[in-house]
């Protein structure tokens, strides 16, 4: 990932990583270096990976092999702060800031000494200390906290100095490890999903806050817009979507990445189909074609003498064909592209679905801490048939709540909600427990067909391209959080529901997936329903939109 136009060194470098988790390759000799001044995003399908990365480069996974070089202040977003609950998280941001008051503290130190000796040696001490000071801009310290904490939604820590780490709720404690990194401006960042429980204007904030830092920044997050906002580069770890050995580097934004990888990909479908072509002939070659004037087919009766006169040099031209074209096929075979694997997509059915009238609906809704009326009123929904309808709001605002009113699942304790006789309505919940389930993905796709497989039975499934072959015989438990997904999305589309609610759909799945899922549901037959905090999702959509309000008690 160096520019040639630096000649700036790498500040974090992997050289030849793999790392295997129960005999299982994650990574595989993988190298990769991040120039300071650039900010490269980390993508691929769910389980390449990512987040394995990151560890061995923080240095909290050791490899298997390989080698990683890292500064000695890297700084990485942590799940958990690493301070007790009975930490002030004034005590936080003031760690954070302690570099910044030593460099105030010895720019004081060297002025008090040249004021005492007025030597060259004193004044250059005092030159240096000055110039560290200005340049980590130390005087506006504090000032610079106060407007990273606001910038990050926590106004609350301005305005009350003394809350405790152990008072603040998981995702404030997440935006205040973010700050103090901010704050820090270590010459490396590694962040993992760094926009979870950030709302637009903070994730806004963050992405105009790490553009602005000199150091390398790693990070890893499913948040397209963040991603274009941000990256110089995309490191792609998907085996998947290049010929070669990830990772495969792209220069620029996530928009360019995504129409270069168009473009390999056309590429790699078109080498891969020369080289196909070419192997078939060359087999044919060898077996067939250059024998085709051998001489020992015999000579016709009237043609003896000029076979005999030039069998010889015939013999010499078929062996030499043979040789050529057995030597080109073994480098062939060798060295062609590997078939690039089918990129999993969403297939919405082709059966029939209600195509009239309302489906259903929910009237001034309510839900006590769950649902709650805004300065607007109770939210009113109504579903007609072909209807494409995003809600979205703040995390807390009752998204999730609201699909679940629609399915039947809840009731509403004011207001009204119902669904029309006979339609079928389906859900795709947020969350999904099915750790320890051992059925396979293709014994839950058949239930959802109305049969059942006999055990062993392999017999095809409808998974509507969202589940990859390998996966269909894997118990489910096993499988990725985005993988279950897809397998449940893939069961709800084979029983073609006239309403499909989708809760945060784009969760936990690929990126390249999430672009192909929205662009099926353009196709879908029935009316579609998606709760969604996705920026990328929000400024690409082109039906209704709801806008939910968080209450107050949820706002805190």
């Amino acid at each position: 990932m160096s520019s040639p136009s630096t000649a700036l060194s790498p500040v974090l470098r992997a050289d030849g990583v793999s790392v295997s988790f129960g005999g299982r390759a994650v990574l595989t000799d993988v190298s990769l270096a991040v120039d300071p001044g650039h900010r490269a995003g980390l993508v691929g399908e769910n389980g390449v990976g990512k987040s394995t990365l990151l560890r061995v480069l923080a240095g909290t996974l050791a490899p298997d092999s390989g080698s990683v070089r890292r500064p000695p202040d890297l700084g990485v977003l942590d799940q958990e702060l690493p301070y007790p609950d009975s930490t002030a998280a004034a005590s936080v941001v003031e760690d954070a800031l302690a570099h910044l008051r030593r460099l105030e503290s010895d720019l004081e130190e060297a002025a008090a000494r040249l004021a005492d000796a007025d030597d060259p040696a004193a004044a250059r001490a005092y030159d240096a200390a000055l110039a560290a000071a200005q340049h980590a801009e130390v005087w506006d310290a504090d000032t610079r906290a106060q407007r990273t904490l606001a910038g990050l939604g926590l106004d609350l820590l301005v305005e009350d100095t003394t809350r405790l780490v152990g008072q603040m709720s998981g995702g404030q404690r997440t935006r205040l490890g973010l700050a103090a990194l901010l704050l820090r401006r270590p010459r490396a960042l590694l962040l993992d999903e760094p926009t979870n429980h950030l709302d637009d204007d903070a994730a806004d904030f963050l992405a105009a806050e790490l553009a602005a830092l000199d150091g390398a920044v790693l990070l890893a997050s499913h948040d397209r817009t963040f991603l274009e906002q941000v990256a110089t580069e995309i490191v792609d770890l998907d085996p998947g979507s290049s010929p070669t050995p990830p990772p495969v580097v792209y220069g620029g934004r996530y928009s360019d990445y995504l129409e270069q990888r168009r473009i390999d990909r056309v590429r790699w479908e078109q080498q891969y189909e020369r080289e196909q072509t070419e192997l078939r002939e060359l087999r044919h070659a060898v077996a067939v074609t250059a024998r085709e004037i051998a001489p020992n087919r015999g000579p016709r009766d009237n043609d003896k003498f000029i076979y005999n006169f030039k069998g010889g040099r015939v013999d010499q031209t078929v062996s030499r064909r043979v040789r050529d074209a057995a030597g080109r096929l073994e480098q062939l075979e060798r060295d062609q592209v590997r078939k690039p694997r089918p990129p999993l997509r969403f297939e919405p059915p082709s059966g029939p679905v209600r195509d009239g009238g309302l489906l259903a609906w929910a009237h001034h809704a309510t839900l006590s801490g769950r649902l709650d009326m805004d300065a607007a009123g109770a939210p009113s929904v109504e579903i007609a048939a072909g209807a494409r309808l995003l809600v979205t709001g703040p995390n807390g605002s009752g998204k999730s709540t609201l699909l679940h009113l629609l399915a039947g699942d809840l009731r509403p304790e004011h207001g009204e909600v119902g669904t029309a006789r006979g339609a079928r309505v389906g859900l795709l919940e947020q969350d999904l427990d099915l750790d320890d389930d051992r059925r396979t993905p293709r014994q839950l796709l058949a239930a959802a067909e109305g049969s059942e497989l006999p055990p062993g039975d392999r017999s095809a499934v409808e998974s509507h391209g969202l589940v990859a072959p390998r996966d269909l015989d894997r118990p489910i438990g096993e499988l990725s959080v985005g993988t279950r997904r897809r397998v449940v999305l893939a069961m709800l589309v084979t029983q073609q529901p006239d309403v499909l609610l989708l809760d945060e759909p784009t969760n936990h799945i690929s990126l390249a997936l999430a672009d192909e899922l929205m662009a099926g549901l353009g196709d879908w037959p029935g009316a579609v329903v998606v709760a969604s905090h996705d920026r990328w999702l929000r400024e690409r959509w082109t039906g209704d939109v709801v806008l939910l309000s968080a209450s107050a008690h949820q706002a805190s």
